[in-house]
């Protein structure tokens, strides 16, 4: 089944949070799903260490470069999707996890220290795609974004478009739901409310919904 790594050498730009939002989306939809924290920061065991995590939800910990794939292959199961939490740098870690990739995603907020920084993880997919010989189907997703978007994040995401770069709609907004994730562990469903918790989980859902249709090849 699929495995998403998620990839990006800049901090902060969201990876945890995408990583925790679209696991406990889809499991909580009934998919069976395997997380792997190879950040050295760990956010996903901090998150898990909050409450019992969601049914249907797996975490690995402490994955390193010499058993990354065969981490990932060894839970890369029928009827299971692997989320690997990559390490803020372009490492060989990462680029082994995005060797067995079905799908990249590169979350980035709209700035342009964030879009500078995030083009070099999407430079390394291309260097695996040459290396591998095949296509790393890979999409970027906008995070922390808020209602008005500034200029910038509107030109940004206009750039990328205009390379070919997928950009994955919705977004993943500004909530405050989407980080009190990481206070309480569990999930949008479990967690005691954090302002507007419908928006925030119909924004989770469309934003797993997304992914879901690009791991199936369904069109947007």
């Amino acid at each position: 089944m699929p495995v998403i790594a998620i990839a990006s050498p800049k901090g902060g730009a969201g990876k945890s949070t995408t990583a925790v939002i679209l696991g406990t989306q889809l499991a909580h939809y009934g998919a069976e799903v395997t997380l792997l924290d190879c950040d050295p920061n760990e956010a996903l065991t901090l998150w898990a260490d909050r409450a019992p995590k969601p049914p249907r939800i797996s975490l690995i910990t402490k994955v390193s470069e010499s058993d990354i794939i065969k981490t990932i292959k060894r839970h890369d199961a029928d009827g299971k999707i692997v989320i690997v939490d990559l390490e803020g740098v372009a490492s060989r870690l990462v680029s082994r996890a995005i060797s067995q990739a079905d799908l990249v995603l590169t979350p980035m907020r709209g700035t342009t220290l964030d879009a500078t920084i995030g083009a070099r993880a999407l430079a390394l997919v291309a260097e695996e795609e040459e290396s591998l010989g095949r296509k790393i189907p890979h999409s970027v997703v906008f995070t922390m974004t808020r209602a008005i978007r500034s200029k910038q994040h509107s030109g940004i995401e206009a750039s990328l478009r205009e390379s070919g770069v997928d950009v994955i709609t919705p977004p993943l907004m500004e909530r405050a739901a989407f980080s009190a994730l990481f206070e309480f562990g569990g999930d949008l469903h479990s967690i005691p409310p954090q302002g507007n918790m419908i928006a925030a989980i119909e924004n989770a859902d469309g934003f797993a919904q997304a992914v879901y249709r690009r791991l199936t090849g369904a069109a947007e």
